[in-house]
């Protein structure tokens, strides 16, 4: 994890005039359409072209400021009238830490608590299947308006798309004993998570206005939104909500944005304000976005920790599944097949077979010699694959296969897993530079050609958006990729498998599994028996999760 973190550190608006041609654009095709919801009457647009409605920037909760900001997501007031629901409302206030990021939303503000609904809908149509979307980005970036993440596709399949807004970073995550005292539930941190909570809440009470079914939710995400659907899933106050989970990379198991305990998340927060200068949560409360904004900054974080807050969230993941406590659903997932960069792992060290087994030896100095007994390492190409392992699962991928586990074991459930292995092709303008967060950067870093797929590159495949995705060089391959994905995840959505016709069969696994069937995901996609469970059985020893 540390020398994940390094990686995401190195990265750091949408112009206001390409915003509204998007919007205007978007209506090219288009009528006005309303639909009644709890708190009112909202309206979209009816796009005669894909037949799909487009609902965008519906509020799901009271704008979180003024005295309201570090409080839990409240309920909405009613309104009047009708309230125009075509553009994307404003994203989570946040500084450009991922310049690939590309957004379309209106700008930013801390009242960003608003989300977008696609739905295929006709007049006579009731119960199809949802699928509520996070998006990733640390906890610390993101949006719902990013285009891999643009749910018309999905909805061309007959599914109900939503994408949602939540706080993030000192907005979103900062614990303080005053704002634990404060609470009626007397914790804090956390209100990204009650803000997806929040939206799922929004779902249940309103999706069947868009011909959605509320007890047929899928929830998905990618990164920080797959560890967000791990965490959602494990929560007792979204867990009855749902009734699937897709996680692409990610799961909040140690050293992946593993919770810490209320006392230590308070004392953080109380020792930032205190560095800061301020001595209480009213004189914060009392700074503008802006001078928020600047102090967090300042302070150099990446974001602040997740909390066993006993309210969200009362246990670990670990222990909740040994408990049998989670949302007892089918869950997919899985993760990519190069999600960090060996050189994370070699730290500016050439992959020779000395220089990896002198950085083994300085990672792991207590376990060295089963590392380099599990880890491939008399080659170059060996010493690349393998400290592309390393680094892959200590950043993300070992916390998705303890998630798959987890639930395997304790649960009847199926469990699908898969590794997304697809290579993307070149970049249209060699100027520019792949980023961590799946887009591009310009005059970025040039980093080594990937020996695998990286972090974040298949969202725009599953979710059907090559097309919106312009800056790749797609080909007919990456074409064949992503119907093969976004038809895996149509299928879980709508009945909880993912197999259908025209697919490679795709095997569930079981929780005694030595050789857990994998689904790769690629231009010959195929299941294969993993042989990998050795090396999770050692991070499992490693970061302390074998009990469970």
């Amino acid at each position: 994890m540390k020398f994940a973190f390094n990686i995401l550190q190195i990265y750091g608006l949408a112009i206001l005039t390409f915003i509204t041609f998007q919007i205007n654009a978007q209506n090219l095709n288009g009528f006005a359409v309303q639909t009644k919801i709890k708190n009112g009457i909202i309206e979209g647009s009816f796009d005669t072209k894909s037949g799909i409605q487009k609902f965008f920037g519906i509020p799901f909760a009271k704008p979180p400021v003024g005295d309201l900001r570090w409080k839990a997501p409240q309920p909405l007031d009613n309104w009047s009238g009708i309230k125009k629901t075509m553009a994307f409302g404003p994203r989570a206030v946040q500084a450009p830490v991922f310049g690939d990021m590309d957004f379309k939303s209106d700008g930013l503000s801390e009242d960003c608590l608003y989300l977008n609904v696609w739905t295929p809908a006709d007049r006579n149509s009731k119960d199809l299947p949802v699928l509520v979307y996070f998006y990733g980005g640390g906890f610390v970036a993101g949006d719902g308006s990013e285009p891999r993440y643009n749910g018309e596709a999905m909805a061309q399949k007959g599914i109900v798309v939503v994408t949602v807004n939540y706080r993030l970073n000192i907005f979103g995550f900062l614990a303080h004993p005053e704002l634990s005292a404060e609470a009626p539930y007397k914790a804090s941190g956390n209100y990204g998570f009650l803000d997806q909570m929040a939206s799922l809440k929004w779902v249940k009470d309103n999706i069947a206005a868009f011909g959605g079914d509320p007890t047929k939710v899928t929830i998905a995400g990618e990164s920080a939104g797959s560890v967000s659907v791990s965490y959602q899933m494990a929560s007792p106050l979204s867990k009855d909500l749902i009734a699937g989970a897709i996680g692409e990379s990610g799961a909040g198991i140690n050293p992946t944005l593993a919770p810490m305990s209320l006392a230590e998340a308070e004392k953080t927060g109380l020792d930032f304000a205190k560095a800061a200068g301020f001595n209480s949560i009213e004189e914060l409360r009392n700074l503008s976005t802006k001078e928020i904004y600047e102090i967090y900054n300042e302070s150099k974080r990446f974001g602040f920790p997740i909390v066993l807050d006993g309210y969200f969230l009362p246990k670990t993941l670990p222990e909740i599944f040994k408990a049998k406590e989670q949302a007892m659903v089918p869950l997919l997932a899985g993760w990519n097949s190069a999600e960090i960069p060996g050189m994370s792992f070699m730290q500016g060290q050439p992959y020779s077979k000395d220089s990896f087994i002198s950085k083994v030896k300085e990672i792991y100095p207590n376990d060295w010699e089963e590392v380099l007994k599990l880890h491939p390492h008399e080659t170059k190409e060996e010493v690349e694959r393998s400290a592309t392992d390393l680094a892959s699962d200590g950043f993300i991928a070992y916390s998705t296969w303890k998630w798959l586990d987890l639930h395997a074991k304790n649960s009847s459930q199926p469990v699908y897993r898969y590794l997304y292995s697809k290579l993307r092709p070149p970049l249209k303008n060699t100027n520019l530079t792949p980023g961590l967060a799946g887009g591009t950067i310009e005059g970025g870093p040039k980093m080594p050609e990937p020996i695998g797929a990286p972090h974040a590159c298949e969202i725009e495949y599953a979710m059907g958006n090559l097309h919106l995705v312009e800056v790749f060089d797609w080909t007919q391959e990456d074409y064949q990729v992503s119907k093969t994905f976004m038809t895996f995840f149509e299928n879980f959505i709508k009945t909880g498998n993912p197999n259908g016709e025209g697919l490679p069969n795709w095997e569930k696994i079981e929780g005694s599994d030595d050789t857990p069937p994998t689904m790769i995901i690629d231009v010959d996609s195929k299941l294969i028996q993993a042989t990998d469970q050795a090396r999770y059985h050692f991070h499992d020893k490693y970061y302390g999760n074998t009990k469970n």
